[in-house]
C-alpha cells in the first residue's frame, strides 16, 4: 500500500489488464492507497516463482492483487483478505472471472487458515509494521517469500525511523526464520524481502 500510489500510474491503459482494471476501480471509490507500480512490478515478478498459494492482507481495490494475478503462473492460488466489507466486495468482483483468485473480507488472522504460502505480502498495518505479528513459520512453506512493504531506503544500520531504532523493519530483518534483504525500489521506497529458511 502507498499512501498515494493510487496517482503514482498515470493512464490505467499503460499497465497490464487486470492493474489497469484495479485501478480504475480504485479511482472510481477514491482509494488512494493503492501499491505503487515500483512494488507492482515486484510483486508480479515473484508471484511467477509460486508454485501452490500465493497469500495478500490488505486488498484495497485489488491493485497489488491484480500485479500478483498477472504473474502468476496457471492453477497457482491467490488468496487476499480484506477487512473492510465494500472493498472486499468491489475487489472480489473484479476477479469474478478467476477461479484462481479468493478476496475474502476478513482480518488478516484468516491467512492462517488458508496456508501456507509460497509467496505471502504483508501490508503495512498491525501484522508487519505494527509489532511484526504475523508468524513466517506458520505462514510460509519452507523457501517462501515474505514481502513487506512501504519502508523508506535507509543508508545505515540499524535503520532508524524517526530518530530511533526501526523496530518493525528489524523485526523482519533479524527474524531467526528468515534470510531477508531491504529492498529499494525508488528513491523513496523499499520493501524488505524474506525467505523462510528450511528446518534442519
Amino acid at each position: 500500500m502507498g499512501m498515494d500510489g493510487t496517482n503514482a500510474y498515470g493512464r490505467a491503459d499503460d499497465w497490464p489488464e487486470p492493474v489497469g482494471r484495479a485501478l480504475r476501480a480504485a479511482r472510481e471509490h477514491g482509494f488512494a492507497q493503492s501499491c505503487r507500480p515500483e512494488q507492482g512490478r515486484l510483486l508480479q515478478v515473484l508471484a511467477g516463482g509460486a508454485r501452490v498459494r500465493i497469500g495478500e492482507s490488505g486488498t484495497g481495490h485489488g491493485v497489488g492483487l491484480a500485479w500478483l494475478a498477472s504473474g502468476a503462473a496457471p492453477g497457482v492460488e491467490l488468496v487476499s483478505v480484506e477487512r473492510d466489507p465494500d472493498r472486499a466486495s468491489a475487489a472480489a468482483g473484479l476477479f469474478a472471472d478467476r477461479p484462481d483468485v479468493r478476496v475474502l473480507c476478513a482480518d488478516w488472522t484468516e491467512l492462517y487458515a488458508h496456508g501456507p504460502y509460497d509467496l505471502l505480502v504483508l501490508d503495512g498495518g498491525g501484522q508487519a509494521k505494527g509489532g511484526g505479528t504475523a508468524d513466517p513459520e506458520r505462514l510460509l512453506a519452507p523457501g517462501g517469500v515474505l514481502v513487506v512493504d512501504d519502508f523508506t531506503p535507509v543508508g545505515s544500520w540499524p535503520p532508524l525511523f524517526e530518530g530511533r531504532p526501526d523496530g518493525a523493519r528489524l523485526h523482519w530483518l533479524q527474524h531467526p526464520a528468515l534470510r531477508a534483504v531491504d529492498l529499494p525500489l525508488a528513491a523513496d521506497l523499499s520493501s524488505v524481502v524474506a525467505v523462510r529458511k528450511h528446518p534442519e
